[in-house]
């Protein structure tokens, strides 16, 4: 009989951590017929791989060469059984409650593809814990452009360990393109958004930030910051463009999108520079997705001064200016001379 649900982890060098992770799986309380456990470890040079051993044949234990986080869910999913999937990152854990609540979530809510949560987020260097949890209980989708862009809230309680889905989204994501080598978790969010999730204010898992955290690198390594950057558009563009070629309307993808695929951009172009096109086509996609109806003097700002200026100035130049421009809240006075008719998330 296949199992109810298959918690999914994926894990790469992560022999200080994935003995807890694998710990906190086994402590839900579900017994082998209703838990599968399917542990892809993507070429771990550590001990991973002999701390995994230790959990077999409890455990399902699937060993690949290196291939990146895409690799890895496409590989795991295709080994997986269950008609649920949770899934947790090797470096993190579950609060002991944690399926019990989410699978009560899923059978309650028959509408829903999936459930998210809140988390505890523990600092490695610090071993303090905060709590992040969302300021209520709702549910998220891709139904209209308008939905789409008030999903992006809830973004923050998708993290692998705080994602549970039916198996009908992983079956319409996969297989995730595998040069996305991080951030492919960015697919599976974003298809669970599409197909309908239900936030949970619980914090009922653990995201541990240590040194190895895509988003814990050091400013002053640039040439790691330059390849965060570049994957984390990688995956905006990749993802939005495999979410139209399966039939989402192109306004939801890009108000889901935009606001962090155009900060990321400015991030980018005001470290590294770049080409002037390119910061004046980051300047109107953040225009046109913030503004539905912008007055006709606000849109006259944004193309004679702000596309002018990214036309005029260096990429670097200009950046260094909005900056300074954004710091002293001088989009008031834009405001007030130019009266946009409708407010989004810009500056």
């Amino acid at each position: 009989m296949k199992p109810l649900v298959t918690a999914l982890i994926d894990t790469y060098n992560h022999e200080r951590y994935i003995e807890q992770a694998l710990v906190s799986v086994l402590e839900q309380g579900l017994s082998p017929a209703e838990l599968e456990i399917v542990v892809v470890d993507d070429g771990s040079t550590d001990e991973t791989p002999a701390i995994i051993q230790k959990f077999v044949p409890r455990v399902k234990h699937v060993r690949k060469e290196n291939g990146g986080q895409a690799s890895a869910f496409n590989v795991g999913f295709a080994a997986s059984r269950g008609e649920i999937v949770a899934i947790l990152d090797g470096d993190d854990w579950w609060a002991k409650r944690k399926l019990a609540v989410v699978l009560k979530a899923l059978e309650t809510n028959s509408e829903v593809a999936a459930v998210g949560h809140g988390y505890h987020e523990f600092d490695e260097q610090t071993k303090q814990t905060r709590v992040c949890v969302p300021p209520a209980r709702r549910v998220v989708n891709m139904a209209t452009p308008e939905a789409a862009r008030a999903a992006c809230t809830a973004w923050p309680y998708l993290l692998m360990g705080a994602l549970t889905v039916r198996r009908k989204v992983l079956e319409w994501i996969m297989p995730i393109p595998e040069e996305m080598v991080f951030m492919a978790d960015t697919a599976i969010q974003a298809a669970a958004i599409f197909m309908g999730t239900l936030v949970l204010q619980e914090p009922l898992s653990y995201y541990r930030r240590h040194a190895q955290n895509l988003y814990a690198i050091d400013p002053k390594d640039t040439s790691s910051l330059r390849r965060r950057y570049e994957m984390t558009e990688l995956a905006y563009r990749g993802v939005s463009q495999r979410l139209i070629e399966l039939g989402v309307r192109k306004e939801c993808v890009s108000m889901l999108f935009s606001e962090a695929w155009v900060a990321v951009k400015r991030e980018r172009l005001s470290r590294f520079g770049g080409d002037r096109l390119e910061a004046f086509r980051t300047e109107m996609q953040a225009f046109h997705a913030s503004f539905t109806n912008p007055s006709a003097g606000y849109r006259l700002f944004k193309y004679l001064v702000v596309g002018a200026g990214t036309m005029i100035l260096p990429p670097r130049q200009f950046y260094g200016i909005r900056q300074w421009y954004a710091k002293r809240h001088l989009g008031r006075y834009r405001d007030w001379v130019f009266r946009q008719d409708e407010t989004g998330w810009h500056d």
